[in-house]
């Protein structure tokens, strides 16, 4: 009676700021989420549109309160871990949640971490909750089944595609045309299955058929089944699959983000298990089963993966080791467009196995996990034994044994990941998430990864690219001073002892960000942000001898303004600026973008015109920009010049939507752009994209 008079007065209360959340939920603010989750968008190696399928899925069917697992939730890098404790003690002591207002009765969520939260969850009514059709009835009715196909190309001709020049000393050229296309068919409900299949042909890549060299029109494919709560069995995977386990040391889907302004949620990883894989990068995948077993409170998890991967396969100058060939590494690029890259596709087996246990309290408290695999390739890899690479990898197998674990003790969240490679070598990450009060969080995170740590399908947090040689202190705080505040910071210090590729020495670096972000109302939004960091490389164009070690120090600023000027126009303004210096005059860079947004009932049209002037590279200046659906574009932009964009969406038919996006770059005082067969001569670049999604 009290909760029901309770949860009355709130949606009273509450129904002005709630409702227009709640029914329809708000759209995804991805500029928003990006610009939190990714404070350095500066990595092309980030999976970005993995990070964006898993989000488009959840908001296309919102987890169900009720009914989703803290690793479900935690997966959204929304809720901080004390947040996700407090939402299951609250249902625990007041039974299942009646209604989507009741989370303002929960301690520790603020009005702004709910309006971030509400377009991915929901509380329906307890007898929708299962469907009990048979399989085939309930993917003929699935509302998320739709086919998507896209076009895109650069209109400028580019040096790849022209004939070959015989008087120069390089005569390669791209061997298909410059289209990019790309073919995406899905279905999938949540805690039920997921099937897709997924086509992609990059520029220059021929388009063929040819069994001899294992080419079949599009030049990759990735297709998966997965089934999820088939009596015992927790999920059953065919095809492409990925894995996350613990802090992602031994396995991770590559679905994690690193150090942004969220400076609390992203912070410990999701132990997700084994998640479809529906993405366009060619490498961070498993193919083949992986299947997961309850047993008591125990998850056992059994995988096995076989693919080919892409390597220049050298002959072996001894013949001791057995092999005739060796190759020095992985090439991850995905592109096959010259008659090299060609020869090296799929030229190395590649096989993972392993298996993984983990128990959760019933109480939901604490999470235990010990996984173990192993990797074999068919060919050894053998490095070109370049001093900073005296620790690395070599050979033909490799094995890992790790353990993890995660325990909340009231507003306290402990986690952590042990493991250890064949080599002998040890990496763990331990950490912990605490709410200090209502209006502040704060967590720490302590990581160590030897030199001689190899991990093939890790990706634990750190600031290398790879979880190997590094060891370092993050502390990341989130204060809401008020209602309509938040001031988000976060300090890491870290150092290399061995040396790293352009880094002749042993090196030290730091590093902090602090936001600022206050929104008045629903209608507009403010934040200010710095991010400074420093790292230790070696000096370029260096005259002495020998080659040193100085510290790299980059500074950005960052001013973003959004407004809704009306019911069907939003504007958004953005200034960044950097700052670069390295044993030389500081060099600088600015980027000044205006977005224009205009939403009508079956039209969506965005519009960016943007100014940038950089001194180098060094300062070049990356910013997100909204692309067509399942894609995502973060460029940078060096030089001088203006940047255009504008993307149309139409709704013709309630089953059809259509994407068409144009983008035109111009330079000053260039006369090309770009480097190799990439190269344009001229000061502009545009592109042109066209994409269609048909849903049955």
């Amino acid at each position: 009676m009290v909760r029901g008079l309770l949860l009355c007065w709130m949606v009273f209360c509450f129904a002005g700021s709630l409702r227009a959340q709640d029914y329809p939920r708000p759209t995804i603010d991805l500029d928003l989420l990006v610009q939190e989750l990714f404070a350095a968008q500066d990595d092309a190696t980030v999976p970005y549109e993995d990070f964006y399928e898993t989000l488009f899925q959840y908001y296309q069917r919102p987890l169900d309160l009720n009914r989703a697992t803290p690793e479900e939730l935690a997966s959204l890098y929304i809720l901080s871990r004390p947040q996700i404790a407090a939402l299951f003690s609250y249902t625990a002591e007041n039974g299942p949640l009646l209604s989507i207002y009741e989370l303002q009765a929960i301690p520790g969520l603020d009005q702004l971490t709910l309006n971030k939260l509400l377009p991915f969850v929901q509380v329906p009514d307890a007898g929708l909750q299962a469907d009990q059709r048979p399989l085939w009835q309930r993917v003929i009715g699935e509302d998320n089944n739709a086919l998507v196909l896209r076009y895109e190309r650069t209109l400028q001709q580019r040096r790849g595609y022209t004939p070959a020049d015989t008087g120069s000393r390089s005569t390669s050229r791209y061997l298909g045309s410059p289209e990019k296309l790309y073919l995406r068919y899905r279905v999938s409900h949540a805690r039920d299955y997921s099937f897709g299949i997924t086509a992609e042909k990059d520029p220059g890549e021929a388009f063929a058929w040819s069994p001899d060299t294992r080419r079949y029109g599009f030049d990759y494919y990735s297709a998966h089944l997965q089934f999820y709560n088939k009596g015992r069995f927790k999920s059953i995977a065919l095809g492409d699959y990925q894995l996350q386990f613990g802090q992602g040391l031994l396995l991770s889907s590559g679905y994690n983000v690193g150090k942004g302004s969220e400076t609390i949620a992203t912070v410990s990883r999701a132990n997700v298990g084994v998640r479809p894989y529906g993405s366009v990068l060619e490498y961070a995948f498993l193919r083949g089963a992986a299947v997961t077993y309850a047993v008591g409170k125990v998850d056992v998890t059994g995988f096995y993966s076989n693919k080919r991967v892409d390597a220049n396969l050298r002959p072996q100058l001894d013949t001791v080791s057995g092999f005739n060939d060796y190759f020095s590494g992985i090439q991850t690029t995905g592109f096959h467009r010259t008659a090299s890259e060609l020869a090296n596709r799929h030229r190395v087996r590649e096989q993972v196995y392993g298996a993984n246990a983990s128990y959760l309290s019933g109480d939901k408290t604490l999470r235990l996990g010990l996984s173990a695999l192993g990797t074999q390739y068919s060919a050894p890899i053998q490095k070109a034994g370049a001093p900073y690479q005296r620790f690395e990898f070599g050979g033909t197998t490799n094995y890992n044994l790790g353990t993890n674990y995660s325990y909340t003790w009231q507003n306290v969240y402990l986690f952590g990941e042990t493991a250890m490679s064949k080599s002998g070598g040890i990496g763990t990450v331990n950490g912990l998430v605490a709410n200090l009060a209502n209006n502040v969080e704060l967590a720490m995170l302590y990581r160590y990864y030897a030199r001689n740590f190899h991990s093939f399908y890790g990706s634990a947090f750190g600031e290398g690219t790879r979880n190997i040689n590094e060891q370092g202190v993050y502390t990341g705080i989130k204060i809401r001073p008020f209602a309509r505040w938040e001031l988000t910071a976060y300090y890491d210090r870290f150092r290399f002892p061995w040396l790293r590729y352009l880094v002749d020495a042993s090196s030290y670096g730091d590093e902090y960000l602090v936001r600022i972000y206050f929104k008045p109302d629903r209608q507009r939004s403010l934040y200010a942000q710095m991010r400074y960091e420093s790292k230790g490389r070696n000096v370029p164009e260096n005259t002495t001898p020998m080659d040193y070690v100085a510290q790299a120090e980059r500074r950005s600023y960052l001013l973003y303004y959004e407004a809704a000027a009306t019911q069907t126009v939003t504007l958004k303004s953005r200034v960044q600026f950097s700052t670069y210096s390295h044993e030389s005059p500081q060099t600088t860079g600015y980027l000044i973008a205006q977005d224009v947004n205009v939403t009508f009932a079956k039209v969506r049209l965005s519009t960016r015109y943007a100014l940038f002037d950089t001194d180098s590279y060094d300062t070049r200046q990356y910013v997100y920009e909204r692309d067509v659906l399942y894609a995502f574009s973060i460029p940078a932009f060096s030089g001088k010049g203006t940047r255009f964009y504008t993307l149309l969406q139409l709704r013709p038919h309630r089953k059809l939507d259509v994407w068409l996006r144009y983008g035109l770059t111009h330079y000053r005082h260039q006369r090309s752009i770009g480097t190799g067969l990439e190269t344009i001569e001229g000061p502009r670049r545009s592109d042109v994209k066209a994409q269609v999604r048909y849903r049955f």
